[in-house]
């Protein structure tokens, strides 16, 4: 019997083993995960992460570091590439929120030039007080800084940083006037707080919940909507009386025009990863609240964070090129 004629024979059979089934005829393709930001980092974990969750849905999978202007330079080259799904981006939010308000030119636009993928997931900050300042709650924060405004030190990473506006939005919730010290990035920052140098800190829960429970800092108050499963003795600055709250995420973009089946495939592969529970104790474990969203709802999230970003960084006169 001829080949053709046992191929024919087969498929009458009809043999699992030669069905013709669109998934099986269409190839997976690669998948590029641009960072921004050096290995060893919060984004690159995140980053590796994801890649190694979602690696069945592609050919393969690669997470390549382009570290540069605070994450600017993955996200040019993003915007570049072909919307065919082969090329994304996984950053925080502050360059697609903060930036847009303070970088008097960026090499991108925000929401024009990128397709949003998913939003991965979500972390709150906690308000941190060091030796300097013996206050055990915001109330205690504020009325300190009302009385003697010097006290009122609070350090962040650098200036234009998401702690950075963060005090600014405490300013304008509470009425009281901290004085802002930028440092060069989150560690010589630390140093200061832990040395007295400085009364305050807004950091990342996971970055200062081993000194809070070791008793070295105080977390006085945190950030988000709920209190945070690290340290659920800190109440929120709403459960203290502060109207304000203010998160961060990491979210998945690829170029503008990834439509169709590529940003089809691309959702579901995120989405199926996070919501799994390996993957998802995993970024709990980090201090990360898992989301997986679609990338409607990104889209909506990243438009309600330069909304709300808006007010207080303008309210600073940051302006930076």
């Amino acid at each position: 019997m001829t080949l053709r004629r046992t191929l024919l024979a087969a498929l009458a059979l009809g043999l699992g083993s030669l069905s013709l089934s669109p998934a099986l005829a269409q190839d997976k393709p690669p998948l590029k995960i641009l960072v921004g930001f050096p290995p060893g980092g919060s984004a690159d974990v995140l980053a590796r992460l994801i890649g190694d969750a979602i690696k069945d849905d592609f050919a393969s999978v690669v997470v390549d570091n382009k570290p540069g202007a605070g994450g600017r330079l993955a996200l040019t080259l993003t915007r570049q590439a072909k919307p065919d799904g082969q090329t994304v981006v996984i950053l925080p939010s502050g360059p697609m929120v903060l930036f847009p308000h303070v970088y008097k030119k960026l090499e991108y636009e925000a929401v024009k030039d990128f397709t949003p993928v998913s939003q991965i997931a979500r972390f709150q900050f906690g308000v941190v007080a060091g030796p300097a300042s013996p206050a055990k709650n915001v109330a205690e924060m504020v009325a300190r800084a009302k009385a003697d405004p010097k006290t009122a030190t609070y350090g962040t990473p650098g200036q234009g940083t998401l702690p950075h506006f963060m005090g600014v939005l405490l300013e304008q919730s509470t009425g009281a006037t901290f004085t802002h010290v930028p440092f060069q990035g989150g560690a010589p920052a630390n140093t200061a707080l832990l040395g007295g140098h400085i009364g305050y800190k807004f950091d990342v829960v996971s970055e200062t919940a081993k000194l809070h429970q070791d008793g070295k800092v105080r977390i006085i108050a945190v950030t988000g909507t709920s209190r945070d499963p690290q340290v659920p003795e800190v109440p929120t600055l709403k459960e203290q009386g502060v109207n304000m709250e203010a998160t961060a995420w990491f979210a998945m973009y690829g170029p503008a025009g990834l439509t169709g089946e590529p940003l089809a495939r691309l959702e579901r592969a995120v989405q199926r990863a996070v919501k799994s529970p390996a993957l998802a104790k995993r970024l709990t474990e980090l201090g990360y609240e898992p989301i997986g969203s679609t990338s409607a709802e990104l889209a909506a999230a990243q438009r309600a964070d330069l909304a709300r970003w808006e007010k207080p960084i303008k309210a600073t006169g940051v302006s930076l090129d």
